[in-house]
């Protein structure tokens, strides 16, 4: 059965998803933008505040579930600009440990929801 998951420390969803949905011990989290869940405003600015403010956002969704970073296995980060991957890596990193790290992927797209630059979207197991 599954469980929606929900928290104010991070955005709303901005159309017909929740922030995660938990299925026994697997924790599927939705994309998360640089989006200030106080305000609702983007953040905007370098791509590495960009990065750090979605990650921040998978860290409550997270925490709202009873987990950490430590629990995600596979993350997909979807880019505007892959020229830019180094200095999103070096965001992204510095919430993982490189010898535990989730396998992961980076794919550059034409555009993203409110035509951010990054997006991320995480699966977490207890």
């Amino acid at each position: 059965m599954k469980r929606i998951i929900n928290t104010v420390n991070a955005p709303a969803p901005i159309g017909p998803y929740n922030q995660a949905v938990m299925h026994g011990d697997t924790l599927y989290i939705s994309g998360q933008i640089p989006m200030d869940p106080k305000s609702g405003e983007l953040v905007e600015g370098d791509i590495q505040q960009e990065t750090r403010q979605s990650m921040e956002n998978l860290k409550a969704i997270l925490e709202e579930a009873g987990m950490s970073f430590e629990n995600v296995v596979k993350a997909t980060i979807f880019v505007k600009d892959m020229h830019q991957f180094a200095e999103i890596n070096q965001a992204y990193g510095a919430y993982f440990d490189a010898a535990t790290a989730p396998a992961r992927e980076t794919v550059e797209v034409a555009n993203l929801p409110k035509f951010v630059n990054v997006e991320i979207s995480m699966i977490a197991v207890k």
